[in-house]
């Protein structure tokens, strides 16, 4: 709880499960968020992980940390080129995914509620027909925020409707996928890898078996990381202090 009454609590953040939103509304306290602001940085981490698992950089990566001259099966690698990515979400970072692999000549489908058109996304999918959106994916990129309806929303009957050569990439939340289901799925081979920025519990436990899993690219939820982003955040405060300053509502509002 707050000791005193902020006049308004504005968050670095995009998303804002972590917040006493009872606790504000009672205490008629605004909290803002930065939302809109990751479009680049996490749009561009996403289709990062989509390259280095089909290029097997992160494969190179781990050679080089052993000294290991190693080509890979030639079949092992592939190009982006063609291949159905499923971006699930399409606000400003799921958008942004969807628009980067447009532009590199990937099949785009989209799940989201409003059936408004998407640049770079080709079909447009309800989330009630999440499993038929991901069935023919190579990729599945996760791009929605953490809410009651999302918390789980990818696990065993999810997994099991992917392909065996299928990629999840969570640049989302972490309690978005059952993480424990991932695991199974991923030592049964149900899917073939994973890139994941966020997870259920943060820093990921030392014993997590993810930590070892050829397949599996681990970033420590750093996808918002951008030189810049202080700069656009302080435009924003700066633009919501003038707007309390005259009377007027505040910009990315939550509550």
């Amino acid at each position: 709880m707050l000791d005193a009454d902020p006049v308004w609590i504005h968050t670095t953040q995009a998303g804002v499960d972590g917040f006493p939103f009872d606790a504000y509304e009672s205490r008629d306290i605004p909290l803002t968020n930065s939302a809109g602001l990751h479009g680049d940085s996490v749009g561009e981490t996403a289709i990062g992980m989509c390259f280095a698992l089909g290029r097997r950089l992160h494969q190179f990566a781990r050679q080089q940390t052993r000294r290991e001259w190693s080509f890979p099966e030639w079949d092992a690698a592939f190009t982006l080129r063609g291949e159905p990515v499923t971006v699930v979400g399409l606000g400003t970072i799921g958008s942004a995914v969807a628009e980067r692999a447009d532009a590199l000549g990937m099949t785009v489908t989209g799940v989201r509620r409003s059936d408004d058109p998407v640049p770079g996304v080709e079909t447009l999918v309800s989330p009630d027909r999440l499993h038929d959106a991901i069935r023919d994916a190579r990729f599945v990129v996760l791009a929605v925020p953490l809410t009651d309806e999302t918390e789980g929303l990818v696990g065993p009957s999810a997994f099991d409707a992917m392909r065996e050569d299928a990629y999840l990439v969570n640049v989302a939340r972490g309690p978005v996928v059952d993480q424990d289901a991932l695991v199974e799925a991923l030592e049964a081979g149900e899917i073939a890898g994973a890139a994941l920025d966020v997870f259920e519990e943060e820093p990921l436990s030392e014993d997590s078996p993810l930590w070892g899993m050829d397949d599996v690219i681990v970033t420590p939820h750093a996808a918002v990381a951008d030189r810049e982003f202080y700069v656009r955040v302080a435009d924003r405060v700066r633009e919501n202090v003038e707007r309390l300053r005259t009377g007027r509502s505040l910009e990315n509002r939550v509550v």
